[in-house]
């Protein structure tokens, strides 16, 4: 018989080297591995006997509505036994995890968490400090669409508020991110772009407020990109810190 099981583990912000071990632990005791579209294939290879079942979900694409993914980490889980939800980033951030961990409990599976990385570390990588004494003390996260498609209200509240802003899925909403914060006083303020997250085609686009537009559209960055407002963006770097390290050692 086989003994139900889901575990939510974070594959880390892209890289496949940024999952932790216990997420890779997880994997390799896994029946089943429920991926998201953003996770890298390579991680597939610690679940070899597994079935690997992709569920992507990206913005403005074609994706598995979340009910049917619910459905499916049940229906898997007692067919086949432990189900490994394998979700980029950390699952508690910016993702369904808690919904997905409800839906197996409410069907009285076992659930386990394992955090990852969360996309919220990735300016270090670019040279780009949430905190650094004498320049910024404290940072906000926030999403820029809401759940109906328009543009959050906490972008205002960061415009005029935040000393440094994390800003997700707000690429598309750029335009009306910067509105806010020109409205606010605030376009000499730095601002970087990261594109495609730890990942080697990495991009990191960087300039001011009032002149991020006009960079943006130059170099045309694309999903997934994680926008930062602050005075630490002034220090990006182009490269990923962590890619230099590899090519080094190879």
């Amino acid at each position: 018989m086989n003994h139900q099981k889901l575990t939510l583990v974070g594959a880390g912000p892209g890289d496949p080297d940024l999952i932790t071990v216990k997420g890779v632990k997880a994997l390799e005791q896994a029946d089943v591995v429920l991926y998201d579209a953003l996770v890298s294939k390579e991680l597939l290879r610690y679940a070899p006997c597994a079935e690997h079942i992709p569920v992507g979900k990206r913005a403005g694409k074609s994706s598995v509505p979340q009910q049917s993914i619910n459905q499916l980490i049940v229906e898997k889980a007692y067919s086949k036994g432990h189900v490994v939800r394998l979700k980029g980033g950390d699952p508690f951030v910016f993702g369904r995890g808690f919904e997905e961990i409800q839906f197996a409990q409410a069907y009285g599976i076992p659930t386990e968490v394992v955090i990852g990385i969360s996309s919220i570390m990735l300016p270090g990588l670019y040279n780009i400090p949430l905190t650094c004494r004498g320049v910024n003390q404290g940072f906000s996260i926030l999403t820029a669409t809401s759940a109906d498609g328009k543009v959050s209200g906490e972008v205002r509240k960061a415009a005029k508020h935040a000393s440094t802003a994390l800003i997700f899925m707000g690429l598309s909403k750029l335009d009306a991110v910067v509105a806010h914060y020109l409205k606010e006083g605030r376009g000499d303020l730095p601002v970087a772009i990261v594109s495609k997250g730890s990942l080697a085609e990495a991009q990191v686009i960087a300039g001011k407020v009032d002149s991020i537009l006009d960079e943006a559209r130059d170099q045309k960055p694309a999903s997934p990109a994680l926008l930062i407002f602050g005075e630490g963006a002034a220090f990006a770097t182009q490269s990923n810190q962590l890619s230099i390290k590899k090519h080094k050692v190879a």
